[in-house]
C-alpha cells in the first residue's frame, strides 16, 4: 500500500495484480477519462481477464487505475491500457503502475506503447523512447 498526498489529507493506495473487474468499475474508470472503450464494459471485463499482464489502482474499494498488457512470452510485450481517474492523476499512481509494468517484464528485448501525442511526454519521462521511423497503424470501430 502507498500513501500519497492529496491536498490536504493523505490517499492510501492498494496495487494488486488481478484480473477480476464489475462491468461498473471497468466503465466508470473508462469513461473518467472519456474513453468511449467505457461504452463496452462487457467487453471490457471480458478483455481484463483474457489479458496477460493486469495491475491496478485502488482507494478502498474503488477502481481508480489500470495498466494491462499482453506479450508473446518471451521477448515483446505491449502495453494496452494505462488510465487513473482524474482525482488521482498528477499523484504518481500512473507512475507506479508502469514500473509495475516494466519489473514485470524486465527480461523482455522490448516493451512497446502506443500513446496519444498529448502523453507522450509522461512515457519519454518514463524511460520509452520516440521513434521517428517508426508508426503505428490501426483499423479500429472505436477511438
Amino acid at each position: 500500500m502507498d500513501t500519497i498526498q492529496g491536498g490536504l489529507m493523505e490517499i492510501k493506495i492498494t496495487y494488486k495484480n488481478t484480473h477480476h473487474f464489475s462491468k461498473k468499475q471497468l466503465e466508470e474508470l473508462f469513461l473518467s477519462v472519456e474513453w468511449c472503450s467505457g461504452e463496452y464494459p462487457e467487453k471490457l471485463v471480458f478483455a481484463m481477464r483474457n489479458f496477460d499482464t493486469v495491475f491496478s489502482a485502488w482507494y478502498g474499494e474503488e477502481l481508480v487505475g489500470l495498466i494491462s498488457a499482453m506479450d508473446d512470452g518471451i521477448m515483446n510485450a505491449y502495453i494496452h491500457y494505462l488510465l487513473v481517474k482524474p482525482d488521482y492523476q498528477q499523484k504518481g499512481i500512473g507512475r507506479e503502475l508502469l514500473e509495475r509494468v516494466k519489473q514485470h517484464y524486465n527480461d523482455y528485448l522490448k516493451i512497446v506503447v502506443i500513446t496519444e501525442d498529448k502523453i507522450t511526454e509522461f512515457y519519454e519521462n518514463n524511460g520509452f523512447e520516440l521513434k521517428p521511423s517508426k508508426r503505428a497503424l490501426f483499423i479500429s470501430e472505436i477511438d
